[in-house]
């Protein structure tokens, strides 16, 4: 498949941009909920032909690469992964901001990771006084190398990636894995009684879990393929999770040895859903392409997630809503870009996504806030 099919903000974002029309006008203000609507100045310019669930608007970060936002227990804060040399970040390093917050110009959010190595996946504990992240800095202060570059589009898995727990000073408090290998993608229950993360230390790229102390480690799959980026379901008894799955005796193959090299090549994924203890495991979409970032919506019932399926060349990246039976496919976004990492607030009103939308044209990736409706 071509190289440039799959494309992630996790990894340096090198794509040409194109400016959207805007095709709302207004500018709305909201009233204050004591959370994520407090005083803010939505921008419904921002909001594309077709995107009839967005009810209004706002971006969060202007320049960089920003990623992977993810609540906190009580919706006021958000925690991110972010590439930005002016914030001393030359490879991801983890933030924090306020929901209410606009990191422009100067600003810059406060650092919670070391600044050292390269982190990827944070996730607000309960409490909302810790956060947990993978991080390679016990393997050195430099930023670990990219991959070289070769015509297929692969990921770094690095050996050196362990989970950690930070306060919001950046004081790291525990580190809960310690295993020959890599471990990280780490995402807490809603019920914030359990982790659910990916691990090599089986030989192969699977999904484990732990209680919220890393006490109680048990294995939730066993085939061949990559599982990852796995989140609970809102009640805490279900997961969903993107996987490679290779079936051919070639593709297996290329897997394997990859998976050798430290690499992954993940243009061609599926979504699964399982129990937590791995029971019940079945397909969720039969899309072709790659189909990634999945996150339950507030009901239950559906999920949402980001595809390139219904593109031939592996761009652009669009949000679907799904059912958990399989039907009901929707599309969510129309910027004929770049969205992905959508993650519903835990009381269901907002959704936050990265976007390469209202960049100047540029390769900046940032995260906005969407006002949710049905």
């Amino acid at each position: 498949m071509q190289k440039y099919l799959f494309i992630v903000t996790i990894l340096v974002l090198v794509f040409s941009c194109k400016n959207e029309t805007a095709h709302h006008s207004k500018e709305n203000s909201h009233k204050t909920d004591g959370k994520a609507s407090a005083s803010v100045k939505y921008l419904d310019t921002l909001i594309l032909d077709g995107e009839n669930h967005f009810k209004s608007l706002r971006q969060v970060t202007f320049g960089g690469d920003n990623a992977e936002a993810y609540w906190s227990f009580d919706d006021s804060k958000l925690v991110f992964q972010a590439k930005n040399p002016k914030w001393n970040a030359p490879c991801d390093q983890i933030f924090v901001t306020g929901v209410n917050d606009v990191w422009k110009g100067d600003r810059v959010p406060p650092m919670v990771s070391t600044g050292k190595g390269r982190t990827t996946c944070s996730y607000f504990l309960p409490g909302d006084t810790t956060i947990l992240y993978a991080s390679t800095h016990l393997a050195g202060d430099a930023c670990p190398p990219e991959p070289k570059k070769r015509k297929d589009y692969v990921w770094p898995i690095y050996d050196s990636f362990d989970i950690f727990v930070t306060d919001l000073k950046g004081n790291i408090k525990k580190q809960l894995t310690n295993t020959p290998g890599y471990d990280a993608e780490a995402t807490v229950s809603p019920k914030g009684d359990k982790i659910v993360f990916t691990s090599m230390r089986t030989g192969d790229l699977e999904l484990f879990t732990m209680d919220i102390d890393g006490s109680n480690v048990k294995q939730v799959t066993s085939e061949l393929g990559y599982d990852g980026g796995a989140f609970f379901s809102p009640d805490g008894k279900e997961l969903i999770f993107r996987s490679s799955r290779p079936k051919t005796k070639e593709d297996i193959k290329k897997y394997k040895d990859l998976l050798a090299e430290g690499l992954v090549m993940p243009t061609e994924m599926e979504l699964y859903i399982c129990n937590v203890d791995g029971s019940n495991l079945r397909q969720l979409t039969h899309l072709g392409g790659a189909n990634w970032a999945p996150f339950f919506h507030p009901s239950g019932k559906k999920v949402i997630f980001a595809s390139n399926y219904e593109y031939e060349r592996g761009f652009p990246f669009n949000l679907y809503l799904i059912n958990t039976d399989g039907t009901g496919l929707e599309k969510v976004t129309a910027s004929g870009m770049f969205d992905a990492f959508p993650v519903f607030s835990n009381d269901g009103k907002y959704l936050v996504f990265s976007s390469n939308r209202n960049n100047g044209g540029g390769h900046d990736t940032n995260f906005f806030i969407a006002e949710w409706k049905e």
